[in-house]
């Protein structure tokens, strides 16, 4: 079947970035996803979706929340709807045979023509362009620098050094006494290149570090092995939304979940409650163990990061012109 619609698809400009161009009483869109296949797209993504939400609604009306899977609803305040509703990227068309658009998707940024539903780059406004633009350039900064595996997770000791501030008092304890975090803090190179972990160091450590990343740094600073920049993924997904589309959404959350563990665990907090056992970083054996679940939890990373990269290209270049300034 062929649905006749005249929007936006992707095509490559002579310089190779994705572009978008108007295709007007052609078949548009090679492929339009037919109205069966992408409902059931979108439930079997809800489910997948509530496997997390769910529970995490549950833990919020009942105010129990668990240090791990809560943090990405706290530290990324996102509302869960966001995860659970399902969007198709930029480039990717859906038989709708209604005049209205369904529900959830918004007439600012899908364009509805002769049966064919797709987002619209042009609807884009200016200031998500920008944010976009500055995105896309920290993610290709942060793809393109050295990774550095030797980091260890210190970061979240250096936050609790000297014990004036425990940010986790009220649902975790320490597992060791705070001399022996101190000795360790004292005692190895701190090198966090990740402004939102950095900031949250204790005064007293913070002339530890190596680096003194902050805001303006992002750019120069932040590395491909690092946890939070890994993590971030979701972040800078879920601000792209729905141009990027869902399903790399919530790609990006589950990866998030297991640098989130590891995070924790190499923490000087105890879990075993909550059913995570510790890497012990303050240990040779520890530090390898950590650096290992790193290198592997990077390489999962990475195709997110160039998917993502892809995606914000195809939203920011349309009609083979940059938009903005």
């Amino acid at each position: 079947m062929v649905f006749w619609c005249s929007v936006m698809r992707p095509i490559m400009d002579r310089r190779h970035r994705i572009c978008f161009a108007r295709r007007v009483s052609t078949s548009g869109y090679r492929d339009v996803m037919p109205l069966a296949s992408w409902r059931e797209k979108a439930a079997a993504h809800r489910a997948r979706a509530e496997k997390h939400t769910a529970a995490a609604r549950k833990r919020r009306a009942r105010g129990l929340p668990h240090p791990v899977l809560d943090f990405l609803f706290q530290y990324y305040p996102f509302p869960f709807s966001l995860l659970e509703n399902w969007h198709p990227a930029a480039g990717e068309a859906l038989e709708w045979p209604l005049p209205s658009l369904p529900e959830g998707f918004s007439d600012g940024c899908y364009l509805l023509e002769n049966g064919c539903l797709a987002l619209d780059p042009r609807k884009l406004p200016e200031k998500a362009r920008q944010r976009m633009r500055w995105t896309l350039e920290l993610l290709e900064a942060t793809r393109e620098r050295v990774p550095n595996f030797a980091c260890h997770g210190l970061h979240e000791w250096a936050m609790v050094y000297r014990g004036r501030e425990i940010r986790h008092e009220k649902t975790l304890r320490l597992r060791l006494p705070q001399a022996e975090i101190d000795a360790l803090v004292e005692s190895r190179a701190i090198c966090c290149s990740h402004h939102d972990a950095f900031r949250f160091f204790a005064p007293e450590a913070r002339p530890l570090n190596r680096l003194q990343p902050d805001i303006h740094s992002r750019h120069r600073h932040e590395q491909p092995a690092c946890l939070h920049a890994n993590m971030d993924l979701y972040k800078w997904a879920a601000k792209s939304m729905p141009w990027t589309g869902s399903e790399l959404l919530l790609d990006c959350f589950e990866l998030a979940v297991d640098l989130r563990a590891l995070d924790m665990r190499a923490s000087p907090y105890d879990l075993t409650e909550w059913g995570y056992a510790p890497v012990p970083i303050e240990t040779a054996a520890g530090r390898a163990v950590y650096e290992n679940e790193q290198r592997r939890l990077a390489e999962a990373a990475a195709p997110l990061r160039q998917r993502l990269i892809t995606g914000l290209r195809g939203n920011i270049w349309q009609d083979g012109f940059h938009g903005g300034a």
